[in-house]
């Protein structure tokens, strides 16, 4: 299985956050000026590609709302590309993130993020398949155009949409996409019903 590896990060030396691409005033966040910015609390479903869902999960970040909003989005900017360690991205359309819909988590079920989840800070994307949300994230782009991320250039599909199941690219087809959805639907009430 292809890896993007897990790299070794020291959150209060190591680690920078960037904002930049089609911004009016990029920057550049170190840990503590990231944590010095307003955290929340987010309780969201994830779901993944494999075909697993974890429901209710509990993050702690900053939205990707307060992110923009101090850098200035550009009125072309249509697509953000998350840069992670190494040569891992994902590509994602604005509106998928923006409106408290995508956030920079360090926590995790109260917890600091292990390395192997993608800590120390990664990108939470719920309403999308996983591996949209990148681990290991250093750089946010804002760009007018779609450049596909390191699992989209190998075949995975290029929206990742959970409810109409866009695993793989060509794997979407509209017929499919009820019968699908249902599927995730029941999936989630079945775990739902068994947690309480």
């Amino acid at each position: 299985m292809l890896t993007a590896g897990t790299p070794r990060v020291t959150p209060q030396s190591d680690w920078t956050l960037t904002i930049d691409g089609l911004v009016d005033a990029p920057f550049t966040l170190d840990w503590a000026a990231f944590h010095a910015l307003p955290q929340q609390e987010f309780t969201v479903d994830i779901h993944c590609v494999t075909r697993w869902s974890k429901l209710d999960t509990v993050w702690h970040g900053v939205s990707l709302d307060t992110l923009f909003e101090r850098a200035g989005v550009q009125p072309d900017a249509a697509y953000l590309i998350a840069h992670a360690d190494g040569e891992y991205s994902a590509n994602l359309k604005l509106h998928d993130v923006i409106g408290e819909r995508a956030f920079v988590a360090t926590r995790f079920g109260g917890k600091p993020l292990t390395e192997e989840h993608g800590g120390p800070a990664r990108l939470v994307v719920p309403r999308l398949y996983f591996w949209k949300s990148t681990k290991w994230l250093r750089r946010l782009t804002l760009s007018e155009w779609d450049i596909k991320g390191f699992w989209e250039r190998l075949g995975y599909h290029n929206y990742g949409d959970p409810w109409k199941e866009q695993r793989y690219r060509g794997l979407d087809d509209q017929a499919a996409s009820t019968t699908r959805s249902e599927g995730l639907a029941r999936r989630i009430r079945d775990e739902r019903m068994r947690r309480e």
